[in-house]
């Protein structure tokens, strides 16, 4: 087993390999002058299980090159497998034809995976978990959802609400809500326009409750915001987030900040950018030993089914 790594999330697979007790992989990943990248591997992979560490994090189209740049590489140094390793999957939001004349971003995304030379896909808290279809080589979607419901267990909330900030993500709030063994409530909600999120009501009782809003990544927050704004409408006392990825893109933190919110509870799928950091309100739970568990069990051949929930 050899762990190589890509430039997108460098400090999530130097926790992995610690945790597989192995060095990361040597190779050299940079860029020509006018901007093309540029790789090779600096050790012998024949015949070797490879895992290449790569995430769709804010450079997710650069990222992405990288990752069927060193997959390529990898085929073509004969190696004995190789997993990609895709913490946050990139264009995992453009999986079905919402309107006429769009692409299915993410089966494209797939395909390219696949053309470039990967045998395995190794992945945690896919959009829509049918994006595990669109692959034809076996693909393994770990959850957060432990390792973020341990970590709310320590607060001691009582009388906690788990809430799904839309109607397609109740399946995951339901199942994170028996972990926490709390009630659940659903924000219904209609989105107009691409990051455009409109709330109408909260269906469930929030009043006089502690309320967690789970999903899987925070983008723009503006649908977590306006949930935020519907809960304290509707009395929640104190008002939490958990998600899996934190991708913070244009004006989330500002809009996190003006918010009620207390604080978000997150992973390092994506690293977490210094001025989030720096505003106190994000505690980043690491995920590097179910991926490093997942790696071991799918070297030696054993069941990883374990570690989804």
């Amino acid at each position: 087993m050899k762990v190589f790594t890509g430039s997108s999330n460098t400090a999530l697979a130097q926790e992995i390999v610690d945790y597989l007790k192995i060095d990361i992989g040597r190779c050299v990943l940079d860029r020509f002058s006018d901007g093309e990248i540029h790789f090779y591997i600096d050790e012998n992979v024949r015949g070797e299980d490879v895992f290449i560490i790569q995430s769709g994090s804010f450079d997710a189209n650069s990222h992405l090159m990288e990752l069927f740049i060193m997959i390529d590489a990898f085929k073509r140094a004969s190696a004995g497998r190789i997993t990609a390793v895709i913490p946050y999957f990139p264009y995992a939001r453009q999986d079905w034809k919402d309107r006429p004349r769009v692409p299915i971003s993410a089966r494209l995304v797939s395909d390219l995976i696949e053309t470039a030379g990967a045998n395995r896909i190794l992945t945690m808290d896919l959009h829509s978990p049918q994006i595990q279809g669109f692959f034809s080589i076996p693909v393994d979607n770990l959850m957060a959802a432990p390792v973020l419901a341990n970590h709310i267990k320590t607060l001691k909330l009582e009388d906690l609400t788990i809430v799904s900030p839309d109607a397609g993500g109740v399946g995951r709030a339901r199942v994170f809500a028996q972990r926490l063994n709390a009630k659940l409530a659903i924000i219904d909600k209609r989105r107009p326009a691409p990051n455009v999120a409109k709330v109408l009501h909260v269906i469930g009782e929030v009043a006089d409750q502690n309320v967690v809003i789970f999903d899987d990544m925070v983008d723009t927050a503006a649908t977590l915001t306006l949930s935020v704004e519907a809960l304290a409408k509707e009395g929640a006392k104190r008002i939490f987030s958990a998600c899996t990825h934190p991708v913070l893109s244009g004006p989330a933190l500002e809009r996190i900040d003006r918010s009620k919110l207390e604080h978000v509870f997150t992973t390092n799928t994506i690293p977490l950018g210094e001025k989030a950091a720096a505003t106190g309100r994000f505690t980043v739970l690491s995920v590097a030993e179910l991926f490093g568990e997942a790696i071991r069990r799918i070297n030696e051949g054993s069941s990883v089914s374990s570690l989804f929930g």
